[in-house]
Order: C-alpha cells, then sequence, then structure tokens
C-alpha cells in the first residue's frame, strides 16, 4: 500500500471509529460489537505506524496515552471560569429567584441540571478538532491536561460539525471504576482514595496519560465559555446542540418554568441520587434565556443567573468498639473499625474500613473513641474525625501487629507500599480468600458455593486449593451442617457444570494480580487456550491491547510458580475447560431472535441477572444499549421497571416479560 492509498483507508477509519466511539459513549447505543471496534482500532494502529506521518490530533489511536509530561503547562481562560454561589435550603431558592426577577424585570424559566461531584474542565475545539483541555485552577488560570482527557472516551476529539467552541464541564470517576480502583490499590499497597472526585481529579493530574487511560473516567459538558457564530437564545437550547455536536451532556437535566418545579425537582434528587453510577453533590440551577443572563452578569466570584443547591452532608456519630484485622488473598492486612450500629446515607452501618495504619495513626482514633462517620461518596462508610473532648482516658492505641494474624509469619512493608502485607504462600487466610473469589459471580459462579459455604468447606479441612473443590464427594458433604441430600446434589452439580465455563472466567478466578473481568476477557480473546497464555512471554503480553508493563509482569510471575503450574495439571486432570468460548465476533446465529436488535434491560428478574441477560443477549448478535430511544427494537422488562417502561411504551417499542426472554431462548 503506497502512502495515498493508506491516507484514504485511514481517513475511512478514523471517521468510522470516532462514529462508534459517539455512539457508545455519548448515545449509548453501539451499532458495531466490542470486536469489531477493536479489529478496527488495531488495523489504524498499524497502518499509522507503517506511515507515521499520516498521525493527527484527532485520530482514535492518539487516546491511548502519550509520553509522560515533566510539568503540566499553565492556561489561560479567555472567559473566567467562575464558581457558583451556594443554596442550602429551600428559602436561599427562592431568594435566588425573588432576585433573579426583580433583576430582569419579568418571570424567569430555569434549567435545573445535576451538579456532578468531579473535576471542572474546559475544551477548545477549533473548526471542529479538540486542541486543548484544561483545568479550571483559580478560574482564570488553569493547566493544560490536554493528553489525559483525550483518553476519556465519551469526549471526542472531532465534534459532529466543524465549530470553534470552548466548553466547560465536570469530569468524574463512575462509582463502579471507583470501587475497582480502590480494591486494586489497597491490593496493590496503595493508599486508596477517599473519594471519587479526589480519585477523579488525582487521575487527570497524573503527568503519565497512560494512568489516566487506565482509570475510566467519563465527563458530562454543561457551559460554553465562547461560541464562535452562536445564535442560540437559551441554555436549555445549547445543551440540545451540545449533544447534536457529539458532546455528552446529562441526559438528567430539566427545564422548569419557576422556583416551585425548581424545588420539586430538587427534593427529587435528594431521595434518587443513591441510584445513579455516577456521585451527585447537589443540584444547578440556571436562568434559561441567554439575554437575561446577560443582564443579571456577575459579581466579582460568580455569575448572578446561577445558584448550587448542595446537599447536606449526612454524617453520623457513634461508638468504636474494636479494630478487626483481615487478610486478603493478594496478602494484604487490611484494619476495620467495628461500630454501635448506626444509620447513614439509608443504610446502618456497623463496620468501616480504616485502610492502614497511617491513617490509623494520622486521624489518632483509638478503640472506645465517639467517632464521626460519613460514607466516602456516599459508596464506603469511613471515619471522619474523633471527638477527641469525649475521651475518658479508657481509650487504647492501636498498633498494626507484627506478626500476620491469619498464619503467624512475619508480615512485611514492601517497598513503595503503604500496606502491611503476608508473603507466605500457604497462608490460611489468603487461600480462604482465594477459593472465595473463584467461586464468585464474576469468575466460576457456581451457585449454593458461597462465602460461608467455603468457610465451612476449608475448617473442616475438605478443600485446601481449587482443585479441591472438584474432588468432593457426597458423603463427605452430607456429613456437614445444613447439608441435606437434595442441597448437596444440586452443589455437586453446579460445581461440575462450572468445568466448562470459558477460559476469561477461569483466569478471572485463579486471582492473577491486577488481572480484572475485563483483562481476562482481552487475554482469553487473545490467546484462545491456557496453554498458549502460559507459554506467552513477557514482550508478548505488552502486545495485547490494554495489558500493560506491570500486569503483563504481574501474569508472566504467576504462571512461572511451580504451584500454579501443578495447579493448572489438577484441573487439566479433572477435565476443565481450558479454551476461550465466546465469540470472535458477536454475529449470533442466523435464527437468533435477538441477531441486528437493540435491547434494552430494566427491572428485576427472578431466573437471570441483569449480567447473565446482557451476556445471552450480547452472544445471540444484539446489542444492549442503557436507554430507550427510537432506535429500541425490544425491552425486556422485569419487576419495577419503571420510566424505562413507560417511555417504551409511548414510542411503541417492544416489550417482553421475563417469561417471554425464557421462552425465545428455548
Amino acid at each position: 500500500m503506497n502512502h495515498n492509498e493508506a491516507e484514504e483507508v485511514i481517513k475511512d477509519l478514523r471517521k468510522k471509529l470516532n462514529q462508534y466511539n459517539y455512539e457508545y459513549h455519548t448515545l449509548d447505543n453501539p451499532s458495531v460489537s466490542d470486536y469489531e471496534y477493536d479489529q478496527k482500532m488495531r488495523e489504524l494502529l498499524d497502518l499509522e505506524a507503517q506511515f507515521p506521518a499520516l498521525v493527527t490530533a484527532d485520530s482514535p489511536s492518539q487516546r491511548v496515552g502519550d509520553e509522560p509530561l515533566e510539568a503540566f503547562q499553565k492556561v489561560r481562560h479567555n472567559v473566567p471560569m467562575l464558581s457558583l454561589g451556594n443554596a442550602f435550603n429551600e428559602q436561599e431558592l427562592r431568594d435566588f429567584d425573588r432576585r433573579a426577577r426583580q433583576g430582569t424585570g419579568e418571570d424567569v424559566t430555569y434549567v435545573c441540571e445535576l451538579k456532578i461531584d468531579g473535576l471542572a474542565v474546559s475544551l477548545r475545539y477549533e473548526e471542529g478538532v479538540l486542541v486543548r483541555g484544561a483545568t479550571r485552577g483559580d478560574g482564570t488560570v488553569g493547566e493544560d491536561i490536554t493528553k489525559n482527557l483525550r483518553t476519556i472516551r465519551s469526549i471526542p476529539l472531532r465534534l459532529q460539525q466543524p465549530e470553534t467552541i470552548e466548553i466547560r464541564g465536570e469530569a468524574f470517576m463512575p462509582k463502579k471504576s471507583f470501587l475497582a480502583l480502590n480494591e486494586a490499590r489497597e491490593n496493590n499497597g496503595d493508599e486508596p482514595f477517599a473519594n471519587p472526585r479526589n480519585a477523579a481529579a488525582g487521575s487527570l493530574r497524573q503527568l503519565d496519560p497512560k494512568i489516566a487511560a487506565k482509570r475510566n473516567l467519563d465527563i458530562f459538558l454543561y457551559g460554553v465559555g465562547e461560541w464562535q457564530g452562536e445564535t442560540k437564545r437559551s441554555h436549555s437550547e445549547r445543551l440540545e446542540e451540545l449533544k447534536n455536536l457529539g458532546l455528552k451532556t446529562n441526559p438528567e437535566w430539566k427545564k422548569c418554568n419557576d422556583i416551585d418545579e425548581v424545588i420539586d425537582y430538587v427534593h427529587s434528587w435528594v431521595e434518587r441520587r443513591p441510584d445513579l453510577d455516577y456521585e451527585i453533590d447537589g443540584i444547578v440551577i440556571k436562568v434559561d434565556r441567554l439575554d437575561q443572563q446577560e443582564a443579571l452578569g456577575f459579581t466579582a466570584k460568580s455569575p448572578r443567573w446561577a445558584t448550587a443547591y448542595k446537599f447536606p452532608a449526612e454524617e453520623a456519630v457513634t461508638k468504636l468498639t474494636d479494630i478487626e484485622l483481615s487478610v486478603g488473598r493478594t496478602g494484604v492486612v487490611t484494619p476495620t473499625a467495628i461500630l454501635d450500629p448506626v444509620k447513614v446515607a439509608g443504610t446502618t452501618v456497623q463496620r468501616a474500613s480504616l485502610h492502614n495504619e497511617d491513617l490509623i495513626r494520622e486521624k489518632d482514633i483509638r478503640i472506645g473513641d465517639t467517632v464521626v462517620i460519613k460514607k466516602a461518596g456516599d459508596i464506603i462508610p469511613e471515619v471522619v474525625r474523633v471527638h477527641i473532648d469525649e475521651r475518658s482516658g479508657e481509650e487504647e492505641p492501636f498498633h498494626m501487629p507484627e506478626y500476620c494474624p491469619a498464619c503467624d509469619s512475619k508480615l512485611v512493608r514492601l517497598e513503595e507500599e503503604v500496606a502491611l502485607r503476608c508473603i507466605n504462600p500457604n497462608c490460611d487466610a489468603q487461600l480462604q480468600e482465594a477459593l472465595i473469589h473463584f467461586v464468585s459471580r464474576n469468575a466460576m459462579d457456581i451457585e449454593g458455593l458461597g462465602e460461608k459455604v467455603i468457610i465451612q468447606l476449608f475448617n473442616e479441612q475438605l478443600i485446601d486449593n481449587i482443585a479441591d473443590l472438584y474432588r468432593l464427594e457426597k458423603e463427605e458433604l452430607l456429613k456437614l451442617e445444613r447439608m441435606g441430600e437434595k442441597s448437596v446434589e444440586n452443589l455437586l452439580n453446579a460445581i461440575e457444570q462450572s468445568k466448562e465455563n470459558s477460559l476469561e472466567r477461569l483466569l478471572f478466578g485463579l486471582g492473577v494480580r491486577y488481572v480484572g473481568t475485563k483483562a481476562a476477557n482481552t487475554l482469553a480473546q487473545e490467546f484462545e487456550t491456557m496453554a498458549s497464555l502460559v507459554e506467552a512471554s513477557e514482550e508478548r503480553l505488552v502486545q495485547v491491547p490494554e495489558i500493560g508493563e506491570k500486569m503483563a509482569d504481574s501474569i508472566a510471575r504467576y504462571f512461572s510458580k511451580p504451584q500454579v503450574i501443578q495447579l493448572l495439571e489438577e484441573l487439566e486432570d479433572i477435565e476443565m475447560n481450558m479454551e476461550y468460548k465466546g465469540p470472535k465476533k458477536n454475529d449470533g446465529p442466523e435464527d437468533s431472535p435477538f441477531k441486528g436488535k437493540t435491547v434494552v434491560l430494566t427491572g428485576k428478574m427472578e431466573h437471570y441477572t441483569r449480567s447473565e441477560a446482557k451476556n445471552i443477549v450480547q452472544n445471540l448478535g444484539g446489542k444492549v444499549t442503557g436507554s430507550i430511544s427510537k432506535n429500541t427494537d425490544l425491552l425486556i422488562a422485569g419487576e419495577d421497571a419503571g420510566s424505562k417502561y413507560t417511555k417504551a411504551e409511548q414510542l411503541g417499542v417492544n416489550i417482553w416479560d421475563e417469561e417471554e426472554f425464557a421462552k425465545a431462548l428455548t
């Protein structure tokens, strides 16, 4: 292929990949499978490697992370990114409304938006191409974090139209990504992030863009700094047009005719905010008409035409009665606060993670203290502070032990790690946690083999490693408490069926350090058999998309251990499947009821989890999206279907219940 031919092919690939990104991350309505997207991306990367002069800033290949920076450059905002004034109760919202009506001399309509708890950023596009991304900074001067923002796949590198525009938004970390990141950091001995906002900010201020690329960040765009040739008359029109340009806006915004509607909207989200998969800390209220915004103007610090209603921080006071230690499957020893039960953010809290000894020392937490509890990001219970003035003198300082609480081995603190770790490979606690992980839903998914049963089997010395699960005998299980004939038969059948699982489940279940469900699936697709993966060198592993040097090193080390090789041989002896069974492409069989269909799942099913139903539809050639639109072919609705069911009825979308879904699979 010559230079000119390559240029044409590259242009076509970029156009398609940018469109696929837009469909997936903004519309939530992908038109191609992940496999097809990955194949086209690989084709693009190969061509750009052959013709480096053809690489451009708006190429999807530029998302993967550039070389590390030495420092961030300063950026001056042409239009200052001002902060908002705050309202903390209904009366302050009504005062804001009164001032807005007095300032304009007429009635005012508002737009309400969820206040995302993340990092405020600006994006500048010239002729439709992303040229710069920056932090808010002090509002006048921020930092150039373009390379990090490029790694967020919901940020288009090229707009649908060649606009020159500077847009403001909030980059954030979804709750699921936050929990996964903190779990990985704790397993690695690193300090966990306190909340999703800190995690997002910390990710975007990494000098190495490859780190930001692994953090699964997202963004919502909500405002305009500058827009050449704009003719919009209202903020609501701006939001619609931003979406048309391919930018991701939050779908939960609402236009309100008066302050009473605003207050109703605020109250509704006080109750509904736990249902979101990202954090919000309030509601932003803006005057809708741009001419009224201009009339109201600005104070020195904030616009007069907007305010932020801040949700009250929910905290509770209780007594810390003890500190327990647990040993994870990677050997990290984690202290946990045991509390007198207390209600926080709608749930009863009795335990709170203390992460490590440094945090306990920094907050001067002692057994017997009266402490303030909150949920970090409304997700994880944490001890915020101690009421030192309520101490009686009987409180006991806490010190981490020198030896593992499970096996009595000497604990170590590996280089650059915060956590203490037990490095004894035969530690009972680690072996037990590894077994619990192996049978879990995202791993081998062995029904009836939950944590309590694993602990019971382990304590009775019926199992010591993964292979032992497949050597359990009916007679020995019947001797255990609460193990009847039927339950034992069901358990043994479930264990036997798990031997047929596809390779990615086994790989994730083995608990290789840094290998999550996504990486396990990537590796299984790439190597197809366990034998091929075991033989892969570290150099070969890093060639796999999204498998970095750290993970490759961990995988290579894991499969070089004699005990792992022995385990794999034992699993082969009991006829464990060691091959990838997933489809290379999500084409599905020709007679599939879902082939080529766009499907939405909602509500709670009795016989399928959401993940199971999604996998079934995708493996049968369907596309599963998260929202109802005119492009949706089918809604599969369980109990408590809610607003998606109503919208599907309004749009005339075909609706199935769980019974119809099950019949289609027979």
